[in-house]
């Protein structure tokens, strides 16, 4: 198997496009206390280095972001083999424009009152840095890897695996 090596532009491009395609995501944030805490997020877009997600304004996850920008994003999608671990820093932004452009009608059990809800927010996380893994799920693929290991005693390819640097937040 031959792999493709990505120049940093591709790689960007590959990091947005398996946060977009994994779509719910793990945010994790730190509270008052340094301790990292972890939720399931959905995805709205990721426009250039920037992932944006809807939130309640007063929730704990919001406090967190206003007092440490610092978060990670931890995007996994075991059945087609895509890993991605994302750096950032998070911003909460109030835009009721913005929020009418990324509305979905799948936010509405949180928002009733739609895009204008009055505790609805953005979360606009710009990406540092990211590591991705793009592996093969193909089981044609592992059964080659499996009988190469079995016969040569070399370890089967792992897919592709990249860190990418982002710009600076």
């Amino acid at each position: 198997m031959t792999h493709h090596h990505m120049n940093d532009d591709e790689a960007r491009i590959k990091v947005r496009e398996l946060i977009e395609s994994i779509r719910t995501v793990m945010l994790v944030t730190a509270d008052a206390d340094g301790d990292l805490l972890s939720r399931p997020m959905r995805v709205l877009t990721v426009e250039d280095d920037t992932v944006w997600f809807f939130t309640e304004v007063n929730s704990p996850k919001a406090f967190e972001i206003e007092q440490d920008h610092d978060v990670l994003l931890a995007c996994a999608n075991p059945s087609g083999q895509d890993y991605v671990s994302v750096r950032g820093k998070a911003r909460m932004v109030r835009d009721v424009a913005k929020q009418k452009e990324l509305w979905t009608e799948a936010a509405r059990p949180w928002f009733p009152d739609g895009s204008e809800s009055p505790n609805l927010a953005l979360i606009a996380m710009k990406i540092i840095g990211a590591e991705y893994w793009d592996s093969t799920s193909s089981s044609a693929l592992f059964a080659y890897g499996y009988v190469k290991a079995l016969v040569t005693k070399t370890p089967a390819e792992g897919g592709d695996n990249a860190k990418v640097r982002f710009g600076t937040a």
